[in-house]
């Protein structure tokens, strides 16, 4: 199940809070100011990447090049797909509806504004979210990258309305990821390596949320984030010879030394929806 879904849902509860809390309701609003701690946990839903990778078989930094076979002809014709491909040619399709549960927790503030809330917050995360594009050759065989979000720090400010024991708020931020980059293929001729594996790199993550009073210190919440990441990785994968003939093997035909290749897009882009639980001070 897709996370956009769940992002419906959430802004369908935050209108019911709304509808269900009058606007005259604010004589609890203070109550909202203070510190807090607390977890978070949710699902995890990759946005759509660009399936294309891009290659450089002369090394020379540039990946501009074009793979061909000793006749000439393209040797990734058959193209590339978002996902992980699921067989050797692109009629087996890709999945590319890789989702996770992510987990974690949070500290923060708020102030109280009559009935306006300000706030920051600081949260981390473990994910296992992966990212995959794939390309096909015509072998054929398939070359899948993988980059992997394994956790994240984030910073976010928030700003809502209380309505009693209900606060409805809006909220955004930076956030610091830490990538896992892998490599897989079907060609077991050729000898492929990964030149950067652990990667990082910032960016920006907005949503939205509403969040309850329990009783006694306690809230719970809903919380929809999207999260741009750029991976800023030198992330490449080198392929040499390996056992294929040199004389008919497009990846050394070039340059002995082998080719290189990485996927286009840089950023790695989420979405996520999470129950959240809060201790107040």
């Amino acid at each position: 199940m897709s996370v956009r879904p769940l992002a419906a849902s959430l802004l369908a509860a935050t209108l019911a809070a709304t509808a269900l809390s009058p606007a005259s309701a604010q004589s609890n609003a203070a109550r909202w100011s203070g510190p807090y701690v607390g977890g978070q946990a949710g699902i995890g839903n990759i946005d759509n990447d660009r399936p294309q990778v891009l290659f450089d078989t002369n090394r020379d930094g540039t990946f501009t090049d074009t793979v061909r076979t000793s006749g000439g002809a393209n040797a990734f014709s058959p193209g590339f797909c978002d996902g992980r491909a699921q067989g050797v040619t692109p009629n087996g399709g890709c999945d590319n509806g890789d989702q996770a549960v992510e987990y974690g927790a949070h500290v923060g503030y708020d102030m109280a504004l009559g009935n306006l809330v300000v706030g920051v917050v600081g949260e981390y995360d473990r994910s296992n979210l992966k990212d995959s594009v794939s390309a096909f050759s015509t072998t054929p065989a398939n070359y899948v990258l993988t980059r992997e979000l394994r956790d994240s720090f984030g910073l976010r400010a928030r700003a809502g309305v209380a309505l009693d024991d209900t606060l409805l708020y809006a909220t955004a931020g930076a956030i610091h990821g830490r990538f896992r980059n892998s490599f897989a293929s079907s060609n077991t001729a050729n000898a492929f390596a990964v030149t950067d594996a652990r990667t990082s790199g910032w960016g920006y993550r907005a949503g939205g949320g509403v969040e309850q009073r329990l009783g006694g210190n306690l809230s719970i919440g809903l919380l929809y984030l999207y999260s741009s990441i750029k991976d800023d990785g030198d992330n490449r994968i080198d392929v040499t010879r390996g056992t294929a003939p040199a004389t008919t093997n497009p990846f050394v035909l070039v340059n002995a030394a082998g080719t290189q290749f990485q996927r286009t897009d840089d950023r790695f882009r989420s979405h996520s929806a999470k129950v959240t639980a809060s201790l107040r001070f």
